[in-house]
């Protein structure tokens, strides 16, 4: 996690962070970097996590969720970071805490 003011340099941070890694691939040592970039204040819960559709009774898989999707589908050896490049409040952060179980891996209720 990455904290600071606001126009501090924490976006720029991680993005010359992921370039240099990416730029670094050819010694073997590091892999491409794939930035998935989430600002959780412009969204709701259900939006980014996922929710069950009264009306149609079916589960509706969230940003995050389809992020996560098509990170774990990737066979490369390329990184994936999942970012949440945002203001961070403690509404979000106990939504992220409810979501995630003692081993801190991602648990929706579609499964």
């Amino acid at each position: 996690m990455i904290v600071g003011p606001t126009g501090g340099g924490k976006t720029k941070n991680y993005k010359t962070l992921a370039h240099a890694m990416t730029a670094l691939r050819e010694s073997e040592k590091f892999e491409k970097v794939n930035c998935h970039i989430l600002n959780p204040k412009s969204i709701l819960m259900g939006q980014m996590y996922g929710d069950f559709d009264p009306q149609t009774g079916e589960w509706q898989d969230g940003i995050l969720a389809k992020i996560i999707q098509d990170c774990a589908r990737d066979e490369s050896p390329e990184k994936h970071w999942v970012m949440f490049d945002g203001p961070v409040d403690a509404i979000w952060i106990e939504n992220m805490n409810t979501v995630l179980d003692d081993n801190k891996k991602l648990c929706l209720n579609s499964g």
